[in-house]
């Protein structure tokens, strides 16, 4: 029998060889850490749906944040959950230097400086009492320009208050342009912006909803893209980066790997990835049961986002995997 004179697992035969021939390198400066902090908690509280996150007090938060960063982790990204009966139409407590997030920001900022990439989601939906990420006009539809005028107020404010990048999530036209106009007005011209530049109306989102105590009825299928879209994910993520994008950001992760891949291919700034929390909460229930070894799906499933193009994966897992990079 002729064997081809070059065999492929000759370059597998050990670990130093299969690491010196890697292609995708995971590290923890790749990861963000997205972190929860609610207002009137006397201790922190675990969110059921996701096993391991808590929603933070503002003290457990700057504990769990500064580990992070001594880890290594790349950056962090901020959600506030305020109190229910701070929650109106048109989410007034994201703006409010008192805002649960805008106290949070500023505690990380004076606790951290530029150790780390501070960043805050600029959106609507924790902080209305409908829980949708924009205002809503007088039938009850979001109003694409009244929402992008709220996310400038939201973002400088969070700008204000220390955020290095602001993340628009809500997926409204124009919103990247209006929010960089606002920034520079404000004299925030080194504020960074990571766009949502193609966030599909998910399935992966639900544990999600029970970490930022939403207060949706219904869905947001009317801003939200449509699972099976690419070419409009294409689009999305041009117009972002028209608009003057820092980084763009597709959303969820591993099941939209080939958006990834697209997004990597076409532009000319980061690429970033959110492991959501439905990704998070399978992974983690399967290992419960002892039916994948956790820390080795864990470290695939970031590897694989990773070598699909992405620069930046913010998963739930920064902290513990950097710790296991080290």
């Amino acid at each position: 029998m002729t064997f081809p004179s070059h065999r492929p697992r000759r370059l597998r035969s050990s670990a130093a060889m299969r690491r010196l021939v890697g292609e995708t390198t995971l590290e923890p400066r790749h990861l963000v850490l997205p972190m929860f902090v609610a207002d009137g908690l006397d201790q922190p509280r675990d969110i059921t749906s996701m096993p391991g996150v808590v929603q933070h007090t503002r003290d457990s938060l700057r504990r769990a944040a500064a580990e992070a960063v001594d880890l290594g982790v790349g950056g962090l990204m901020l959600f506030g959950v305020p109190q229910e009966s701070d929650k109106d139409g048109d989410g007034s407590i994201g703006v409010r230097p008192d805002g649960i997030l805008n106290v949070a920001l500023r505690d990380l900022a004076a606790d951290l400086g530029d150790a780390t990439v501070l960043m805050a989601d600029t959106c609507l939906d924790e902080f209305t009492d409908h829980g949708h990420c924009g205002v809503l006009d007088r039938v009850g539809r979001v109003d694409n320009d009244a929402t992008n005028r709220r996310y400038v107020e939201l973002a400088v404010a969070q700008a204000d208050s220390g955020a290095h990048v602001v993340s628009p999530s809500g997926m409204m036209d124009g919103q990247v342009a209006a929010i960089r106009d606002g920034l520079d007005a404000a004299g925030h011209t080194e504020t960074a912006i990571l766009a949502y530049a193609a966030k599909f109306a998910s399935g992966f989102y639900g544990p999600f909803r029970e970490a930022v105590a939403s207060s949706l009825q219904g869905d947001r299928r009317t801003y939200q893209q449509d699972s099976g879209n690419i070419r409009e994910a294409v689009r999305e993520i041009e117009l972002d980066l028209a608009e003057g994008a820092d980084i763009v950001m597709v959303k969820p992760a591993m099941a939209y790997l080939d958006v990834v891949r697209a997004a990597a291919e076409i532009s000319s700034v980061p690429v970033a990835a959110y492991q959501v929390s439905g990704e998070y909460s399978m992974i983690s229930a399967a290992a419960e049961r002892g039916w994948i070894d956790r820390q080795s799906v864990v470290t695939e499933s970031l590897v694989s986002i990773r070598r699909a193009g992405a620069d930046i994966v913010l998963t739930y897992w920064a902290a513990e995997a950097a710790r296991w990079l080290s």
